[in-house]
């Protein structure tokens, strides 16, 4: 759906670059969605048959522990309910979305899992929420035609990210066109009239009427009630979460949890690198033994319009660990080279916004954030360079490739003035010779 309104961004764009037939132009929502669930449904598939070739049994049903190292399953077609046994068990079943306490919210919205289900695209929509999930989704609804009301409990979205990115976000947000309701505290009820529209009061007193779709993407819980943790003795946290180790060990010998059930990193890519370390500790012999994951440093993209990118700590995540005289900031902001043609003026030109957070007398970057067009894509690359203790000076060290965005990090003023020191195995600066492979030489 993201890129259902990248499309629909462009076609609005296409006149700038001497294209013409934007009205013409028609966006039908059941055939993407139909196209979309037909793809979802191939994968599906493709997964299952993986799993089976790779000799994994399925088996479906509902799954609580029962004690020790066994897990009682009760059949999803309706058979005998089923005890198994095992040296290791894995709790992975992620989260759900949750709905605020409020009279007719339960009733009257949907989650954001409602929104792939929707038939048609809504007329008018009220997206609820400060996270990711909220900002994509109102987004997306946005650009594709929708008139998009998006509300958040405090000033803006995204406040736990860097205040940049939060920030410039809010200001594209509504320059798209965006309404938003800030310092609300939330959704106090939802009302449905005869013909199906929906009135949104808010706990600071605004209504917003005439609603055909209201999303609820409020935050997300465990999905930990079926499992009957006390019976293994599992401890959890105060939010229901299970508590593990570094080594995704929970407070039962033998049965291990990761991904959104622990609350940690809560993304996917988060939760496959753990389970492969864990398969990697469990089954990969004494050289293995000592293999976890990092959460550290973790590259994250936010599929908002425009996009966003961000590694490591924000400025006052890093101000707050090293003090403030040791961190130093650098910043960029300027309209992407897809934009020189427009002929408008540049203070309405959308923009992209860069940030690189360093600290100690290295320079060690330990915070790397962007919004603005083709940040998802330019982030993996940065994530590698920071994962193994990069610098300014080695990014300074890279040429730049032009004419790109992601080039502005490796030329961001003052360029070439930062303390000669790598974090390389093998220094790449002043002109050094490329690292060479450890290989066997024949005689």
């Amino acid at each position: 759906m993201w890129n259902a309104a990248s499309i629909a961004e462009t076609v609005h764009d296409m006149k700038h670059y001497g294209f013409s037939g934007e009205g013409g132009v028609e966006f039908d929502w059941s055939e993407i969605k139909k196209s979309r669930d037909a793809y979802i449904l191939r994968l599906n598939g493709i997964y299952e048959r993986n799993m089976a070739n790779s000799g994994v049994e399925s088996i479906l049903g509902t799954a609580s522990l029962a004690g020790g190292n066994s897990v009682k399953v009760v059949p999803d077609d309706g058979g005998e309910e089923k005890i198994f046994t095992a040296k290791n068990i894995l709790i992975a079943v992620g989260g759900y979305p949750t709905f605020p306490d409020g009279e007719g919210i339960r009733e009257n919205s949907m989650s954001s899992d409602g929104f792939f289900e929707m038939e048609t695209l809504p007329k008018k929509a009220v997206v609820v929420g400060a996270g990711y999930i909220a900002v994509e989704l109102a987004g997306v609804l946005q650009a594709l035609g929708t008139d998009v009301s998006l509300v958040v409990r405090k000033e803006k979205a995204l406040r736990e990210f860097d205040e940049m990115l939060a920030d410039t976000l809010d200001a594209e947000m509504q320059r798209q066109g965006i309404h938003i309701c800030r310092n609300t505290e939330g959704v106090k009820s939802i009302a449905k009239d005869d013909g199906g529209l929906k009135t949104v009061t808010l706990n600071n007193g605004e209504v917003i009427d005439g609603v055909d779709v209201v999303i609820m993407a409020t935050g997300r819980g465990p999905l930990v009630d079926p499992l009957n943790l006390p019976a293994a003795n599992v401890s959890q946290k105060e939010s229901g979460h299970i508590i593990t180790d570094e080594y995704s060990q929970t407070s039962a010998n033998g049965i291990f949890a990761l991904g959104d059930v622990c609350g940690n990193v809560e993304l996917t890519p988060m939760a496959i690198a753990a389970g492969r370390r864990l398969s990697d500790r469990l089954f990969g012999g004494p050289e293995y033994k000592d293999a976890k994951v990092s959460y550290d440093n973790v590259p994250t993209v936010v599929f908002s319009h425009p996009p966003i990118g961000t590694i490591g700590l924000t400025e006052a995540q890093a101000i707050g660990k090293y003090g403030e005289d040791n961190v130093k900031i650098y910043r960029s902001k300027f309209a992407n080279l897809y934009y020189g043609p427009w002929q408008v003026d540049p203070d309405d030109k959308p923009k992209t916004a860069m940030k690189l957070i360093c600290a100690g007398d290295e320079e060690l970057v330990v915070g790397l954030h962007v919004i603005g067009m083709g940040s998802d894509e330019m982030l993996q690359g940065f994530g590698i360079a920071m994962k193994m203790g990069a610098t300014k000076a080695d990014f300074d060290s890279c040429i730049a490739i032009h004419p790109t965005a992601s080039e502005e990090f490796v030329t961001m003023f003052p360029w070439g003035l930062s303390k000669q020191e790598s974090g390389a195995l093998n220094s790449p600066l002043n002109g050094a010779a490329p690292t060479e492979p450890k290989v066997a030489v024949k005689n």
